[in-house]
């Protein structure tokens, strides 16, 4: 038998020494040590990795202070709180390195993400921390730069990536929001920080930049435990690309946790395209899953015509959400490990995807894990 845990070991050499002053005949002796291993993995079962029920609500905070009221049952709401009692466990809050520096002056800088994640937390939530490595979106079509770091060379900016992960890890920590995961980069098919890490001409270059980030989360613990870490693409319904992106990665020795991949039916293809992709992922790379960012229409957007299942109707928007969750699960080996919502608090062109209609209502959406749902 292997043992991985040294109390493990100790514990088998003391069994073995009770069975030889008991007397046990040696031909006895490896029956005795199975069955005394069944009775101890039954009492106490190795924990479960908790399925993540999460939302990215990074605009929260922003909507509150444009005036946006969000209700239930007619009645203004904190929209963490409803989340909270509808089963979500987890929130995820994306950062951007110096909005400030970009003309679209998005709200998510360190302090506003820290004041959201102490109102997350005080609710019991998991945190998992979207460094975007930019000053604005990042995605698969633009991975700009900071402008802060735009005229470094190759290892200073490596540099910086570690400094600025460290130190934002630390001031999360720091602050008592301690994040147990962390995504470093958003949807980084295309690589990150171009034109230096961009893809697919710089992998070597690319993986010094992931890996200087995950360093950086280490370096910025301190002394809480280690976030697990997670690498974001949006393949979600491209077998043959995440393929060449995951093997690229490994053969790079880049370290990670968890898959993410975003799933948008108008981009990425039907429900039927995504569970193919998620099973065969798992089935390939024995590594967790989840489908942290997901989204779809309460009202027609002209988008359901894209090889989408549902109608976009709040109906259509609930069912969307049951049927990503039923293939998430559906993973092999039970590594299907969440799904998020992106934004479902929202103002503005996004709130057509939002859990809330244009009066502020809770729509059908938010009850989907009212009902416990299982692999």
């Amino acid at each position: 038998m292997n043992y991985q845990d040294g109390n493990d070991g100790a514990y088998t050499a003391y069994r073995c020494q009770s069975c030889y002053e008991a007397g046990i005949p040696m031909r006895n002796l490896f029956r005795t040590i199975c069955c005394l291993c069944l009775v101890v993995c039954a009492l106490h079962p190795a924990p479960a990795q908790s399925y993540a029920i999460g939302a990215d609500v990074s605009f929260l905070a922003k909507c509150e202070q444009d005036g946006v009221v969000f209700k239930e049952n007619g009645q203004p709401r904190d929209v963490l709180a409803v989340l909270r009692e509808h089963h979500y466990n987890w929130v995820r809050l994306r950062i951007f390195h110096d909005p400030s520096a970009s003309a679209d002056k998005l709200p998510n800088d360190l302090n506003y993400t820290i004041a959201l994640a102490k109102r997350a937390k005080a609710l019991g939530f998991n945190l998992l921390l979207d460094l975007h490595y930019s000053d604005s979106w990042a995605d698969p079509g633009q991975q700009p730069t900071p402008a802060a770091w735009s005229k470094l060379k190759h290892k200073q900016l490596v540099e910086q990536v570690f400094a600025y992960t460290r130190d934002t890890i630390a001031a999360f920590a720091e602050a008592g929001v301690m994040p147990q995961m962390v995504q470093v980069g958003n949807e980084i098919t295309h690589g990150m920080l171009w034109p230096d890490g961009k893809l697919p001409d710089n992998w070597d270059n690319f993986a010094d930049l992931l890996n200087a980030g995950i360093h950086g989360v280490e370096a910025g613990r301190g002394s809480h435990p280690k976030p697990r870490i997670m690498i974001h693409i949006e393949r979600s319904g491209d077998y043959d690309a995440a393929v060449w992106f995951f093997d690229n990665l490994i053969a790079h020795h880049v370290p990670f946790d968890v898959m993410g991949l975003s799933y948008y039916p108008f981009w990425h293809g039907n429900i039927a395209k995504l569970r193919g992709n998620l099973h065969d992922l798992a089935l390939r790379y024995r590594h967790p899953i989840i489908v942290v960012e997901a989204a779809y229409n309460w009202t027609p957007g002209g988008e359901a015509a894209k090889e989408a299942d549902f109608p976009e109707s709040p109906e259509g928007q609930k069912a969307f959400l049951i049927a990503v969750d039923a293939a998430v699960r559906a993973i092999p080996n039970a590594l299907g490990q969440g799904v998020f919502w992106w934004e479902p608090a929202a103002e503005g062109g996004l709130r057509g995807r939002s859990f809330f209609d244009n009066e502020g209502n809770v729509l059908p959406v938010m009850s989907t894990f009212d009902t416990p749902r299982t692999h």
